[in-house]
Formats: structure tokens, C-alpha cells, sequence
């Protein structure tokens, strides 16, 4: 970040308290706050908009409400990287779990030696912090690494969004084997379910090249334009299908049944389809990378539990 933009952000973080709130309750503040002022201060900050939680609409404030109000202590164990390992062996079996090289609860218990030239690290309770991909070990700076671990470790993420499952996932780190498909990276699939229907999967591109993209298809690999980049995306414009598309979709539905809402992201590597995470709230619930119709869309597909005593 350049001298000029560190400025903008200083007076932005000063005066405007909308930007301000955006920032310190993403790295975990406003603790004070019980989770529904949390949710509906951000939503508003986010989206410009008070959060309706009596008759709720749209898929993001769905979300808030199902982040609220629909708490299954299940959902704890499916967002633990490790523990999830468990339910995904029983429901579909090993052959689709990334090869585990180790779990400990203290960095300082890893052994980079033991591990092979490739490998990643990642925290078993968030999402991205202290998270480490080797792709050579030659090149890695343990220390640093162990620091990482360490920060990751210490998160907080439920306070991040307030997303109430990881509020007791245990902290660990698990080593993964390092997969890279034909892209140089690992493309996500990301499925989009709604109690076991999967309406589409939304493909993530180009993220080892920090150039992320985003396309939904349908599962008859139609391009459907529920974002801006989908939206001026040009005629009869596609990616690579995966041959595996149909299973991977079938997947999706095995694993959201009976879960008003949840995103299942899979890969595939070399032929073989490998589980990520089941994901509850994209963006916590705050995702206004949608268009405005598809947020509506999304939000028609979430049938909420006892929604006529409720709403």
C-alpha cells in the first residue's frame, strides 16, 4: 500500500463510521455487542439498509437470520476442518478426503521434517489466517510460518461476523497434502444448496495468481449471470466443464440435505473429486457481490424453519 492510499484509509478510519465499523468488527471487535445489534449494525453498514428480521427476503438477510436463529450444535462440527473429516468418510467415504499428514494443537509440536516437499497448513477454527501453502520447502521460513500458526490460532472468528458455529470449534492445525489441478492452482467449486436441491455452482478461478474470478452455471454448465462479472460476461461465453460435474452436484445434494441453506465447496484434481468445507454464511451474510435480483433469487430459495410461526 502506497503512502497516498495509507492517508485515504487513515481519514476514511476517522471519519467515516460506517468504513470504520466495517474494518474493526472484520478483525474482531464490538465484543460488547450481543450477536443481533452485531448482525444488524453491519448488515446496515454493509448494504445501506436496515435489517428486516421479522419478515426477512433476501439470501443475505436469510442469512443473518438463520445465523441467529437457527442453531444446531451439528453445524460445529461440520465447520471444524478436522472433525468434519469424520462425517465426510461415513457419508461418502475416504477416497474423497484430501490426505491428511498430521494434527496438533501446538505449532511448536509440527515436525517440518517428517513432512513431504508439499504440503498445507491450515487452522482448523477460521478461514485464511495462518494458513501456509508449500509448494517447495526449500524455500520455507519456519519461524515465520510458526508465527503465523501461532496469530491464526489466537482468532477469534466468530467474532468476525458473528458466525456462531465456529464459536466452539476447537483451535487446531491440520497438514493437508498440496493438490494443484491443470490451472497451476486448485479451482473451487462452490455449490449453492438449498435443503438438498443445488441450484448452481459458482467456479473460482485464477486465486493462486491473486486474480480471482467468479462464474455460476447451472449443472447444465449454462453461464448464469447473478453477479457483475457473469452479468458482462460476453455471449456463449464458458469454461472448462469437469467431467465429474454431474457427481460433484450430486455430492452437494447428499451432503445439504436437511440444512435450509449451505455452500458446499469441492474440487477436482487429476479426475478425482476432493471435499473443502461446508460453508453456512458466504461473506457472513454479507455478500454484496450479488446482483440485487439474485440476492432476491437466493433469498426465495431459503425456506426458513417454522417461518409461519416466526415471521
Amino acid at each position: 500500500m502506497n503512502t497516498i492510499s495509507k492517508i485515504k484509509k487513515i481519514y476514511r478510519m476517522a471519519y467515516d463510521p460506517d468504513y470504520r465499523f466495517e474494518v474493526l468488527s472484520d478483525r474482531g471487535f464490538y465484543s460488547n455487542l450481543s450477536d443481533e445489534e452485531f448482525s444488524k449494525r453491519k448488515f446496515k453498514t454493509i448494504f445501506k439498509r436496515d435489517l428486516d428480521l421479522k419478515n426477512p427476503v433476501t439470501f443475505n438477510e436469510k442469512l443473518q437470520w438463520l445465523k441467529l436463529y437457527n442453531k444446531n450444535n451439528y453445524y460445529t462440527t461440520l465447520v471444524d476442518k478436522f472433525s468434519v473429516r469424520a462425517i465426510i468418510k461415513k457419508i461418502l467415504g475416504d477416497k474423497y478426503l484430501i490426505p491428511l499428514l498430521g494434527v496438533w494443537e501446538n505449532v511448536n509440536d509440527i515436525d517440518f521434517d517428517k513432512l513431504p516437499n508439499q504440503f498445507v497448513l491450515k487452522c482448523t477454527h477460521n478461514s485464511g489466517k495462518g494458513m501456509y501453502i508449500c509448494k517447495n520447502k526449500n524455500n520455507i521460513n519456519i519461524n515465520k510460518v510458526k508465527k503465523n500458526l501461532q496469530s491464526g490460532l489466537k482468532e477469534n472468528y466468530y467474532l468476525k461476523s458473528r458466525e456462531w458455529p465456529y464459536k466452539n470449534v476447537k483451535p487446531r492445525i491440520i497438514a493437508e497434502q498440496y493438490l494443484e489441478d491443470s490451472s497451476g492452482g486448485l479451482i473451487d467449486y462452490k455449490f449453492f444448496c438449498f435443503n438438498g436441491y443445488v441450484d448452481n455452482v459458482m467456479v473460482c478461478l485464477d486465486r493462486h495468481i491473486n486474480e480471482t474470478k467468479f462464474y455460476f452455471f447451472n449443472k447444465n454448465w449454462e453461464l448464469l449471470r447473478l453477479n457483475v462479472r457473469g452479468k458482462e460476461a460476453p455471449d456463449n461465453f464458458t469454461i472448462p466443464k469437469p467431467d465429474c460435474i454431474d457427481e460433484m452436484f450430486e455430492i452437494a445434494s447428499k451432503l445439504s440435505k436437511n440444512i435450509p441453506f449451505v455452500r458446499i465447496d469441492l474440487y477436482e484434481c487429476n479426475g478425482c473429486i476432493y471435499f473443502g468445507e461446508f460453508t453456512f454464511y458466504p461473506q457472513g451474510g454479507y455478500d454484496n457481490n450479488l446482483l440485487p435480483e439474485t440476492d432476491l433469487y437466493f433469498g426465495n430459495l431459503i425456506k426458513l424453519k417454522n417461518e409461519e410461526e416466526t415471521l
